[in-house]
């Protein structure tokens, strides 16, 4: 990696809109979304809902807003990293260390903190070899995650298979397995460096093509989900990440903006 600034070219924008959209459905519905673990019986637990939800609506606008978005990638990152990541899930994955699930879920989370950190890298008035060193921790953690999704696939084959359409050729189980696959290869790709580009692209128009094949249609069978809701939404914020984390792999700018 050279010690130049990238360009960020569309990508920040759908990552501030995922985000927002993930607060709007927290606040409509009233509750925290699944990957933010608060026990029910926690103090206030009702005010923090709304505190959590307004927080990512105001913080993802002012992602998505030129003049804003450093300050907005920054208060996202240090919100994911410290409270949802650490706090939050830290707990779940310490008392659940034994269940794979517990690290993937947590991963969504790192996922979305890992892209904040590229956005306000690229953005920030610092100078370009910090800026290529948080890039590039964003890009490993990114790529953890990739992998930890894509075993996901493989420990919960008998959740994933029916996500897949029935009439999606060959088969449900094909596609389970190659979506896990892609996953971990894309992972890889981005941790080693090897057309680690081409692979982030791929895993955004992946993510995109989940929300027509997969998650719309289960909203529309059951719009009353909140789980439903909460993982189209977050669908939207991991297509933001990956396309983030894309142009985060483009050639540098010769000179900072």
């Amino acid at each position: 990696m050279t010690a130049e600034k990238t360009t960020m070219a569309f990508g920040w924008r759908v990552y501030g809109l995922g985000v927002m959209a993930l607060g709007i459905v927290c606040l409509a519905l009233g509750d925290f979304d699944p990957g933010q673990t608060v026990p029910n019986n926690f103090p206030a637990r009702t005010a923090l809902v709304y505190v959590a939800g307004v927080f990512m609506l105001v913080a993802g606008a002012a992602t998505a807003w030129r003049r804003t978005v450093s300050w907005g990638a920054a208060a996202l990152t240090a919100y994911y990293t410290l409270i949802v990541v650490i706090l939050m899930n830290g707990a779940v994955v310490l008392a659940n260390y034994a269940e794979y699930g517990s690290y993937s879920d947590t991963a969504e989370q790192l996922a979305i903190a890992a892209a904040g950190l590229i956005v306000y890298a690229a953005n920030a008035n610092i100078d370009a070899a910090r800026a290529a060193r948080l890039t590039r921790i964003g890009q490993i953690a990114f790529g953890v995650c990739a992998v930890l999704f894509g075993g996901a696939h493989f420990f919960y084959m008998n959740l994933t298979v029916p996500l897949v359409p029935k009439w999606l050729p060959p088969s449900q189980v094909f596609w389970a397995y190659a979506t896990g696959v892609a996953h971990i290869a894309a992972g890889v790709a981005i941790l080693t460096g090897v057309k680690a580009r081409l692979a982030a692209i791929l895993l955004a128009i992946m993510y995109a093509s989940f929300t027509p094949l997969v998650h719309l249609p289960m909203l529309l069978a059951n719009p009353t989900s909140r789980w439903i809701w909460t993982e189209n939404v977050l669908n939207v914020a991991l297509v933001g990440c990956a396309w983030v984390v894309a142009d985060s792999l483009a050639r540098p700018l010769s000179t900072p903006r």
